[in-house]
C-alpha cells in the first residue's frame, strides 16, 4: 500500500516550523491543558490563557488537538496573538492544532480562575467584582476612585488609590 501524500506546510505556519519541544507528545487532554497553562496572556503576562478562562474546551484525537476559545470581548486585539501562541505551543509539543472560536455564550469575568484573580491582584490589577473594585490591589485601602473608564486596554479602566496614591487598572466585568 502506498502512503497517501501529505499536503505541504503553509510557509510561515506552525507546521512549517521545526519542532522545539523535546518532551513526549501529549497523549491525554489533561496533558494538552498542561501545555495551554504555560501560555501567558499577551496583554497581562502574569496570567495564563487558561486562568483567564478563554480556553473553553480541549479534545484530543490521535495527534489532533482541537481547542475552543472565547475572546474576552468581540474584537479583542489579543485574540490573534493568543490563537498563534496556542498553535505554536501545540505544534511544538508534536500535535496538530485545530482552533475554533466560540462567541456564544460570551466570555465573562466569572470564568477567571481563583488563581488567576490572585495573580491579577499581585500584579497590581484589581480583579473584577460586580460592584467595581473594592480595594487597592497594592495597599488594600478601600479609599479608591475611578480616573477613567478606559485603562491600558479596552477591557480595563484606570483607578487611583487615595491612600498610597498609586494608579492601578481594574479588569472590567463583562
Amino acid at each position: 500500500m502506498t502512503p497517501r501524500p501529505q499536503p505541504a506546510p503553509v510557509p510561515g505556519s506552525a507546521a512549517d516550523r521545526p519542532r522545539r519541544h523535546t518532551g513526549p507528545t501529549p497523549r491525554t487532554e489533561a496533558e494538552v491543558w498542561a501545555v495551554l497553562r504555560q501560555i501567558p496572556d499577551p496583554e497581562i503576562p502574569v496570567i495564563s490563557i487558561t486562568d483567564l478562562g478563554i480556553v473553553r474546551s480541549v479534545t484530543l484525537t490521535g495527534r489532533v488537538a482541537r481547542v475552543t476559545i472565547t475572546p474576552t470581548y468581540s474584537g479583542c486585539p489579543a485574540t490573534g496573538a493568543i490563537s498563534l501562541a496556542i498553535e505554536l505551543a501545540l505544534a511544538d509539543a508534536g500535535l496538530r492544532p485545530v482552533l475554533e472560536t466560540q462567541i456564544d455564550p460570551p466570555w465573562t469575568t466569572d470564568w477567571l480562575s481563583a488563581e488567576g484573580r490572585a495573580k491579577l491582584r499581585r500584579y497590581g490589577i484589581a480583579p473584577p467584582h460586580a460592584a467595581g473594585p473594592d480595594a487597592c490591589p497594592r495597599c488594600s485601602s478601600p479609599n479608591i476612585r475611578r480616573v477613567s473608564q478606559f485603562g491600558s486596554t479596552p477591557c480595563k479602566s484606570a483607578w487611583q488609590c487615595d491612600a498610597c496614591l498609586e494608579p492601578f487598572d481594574y479588569f472590567k466585568c463583562h
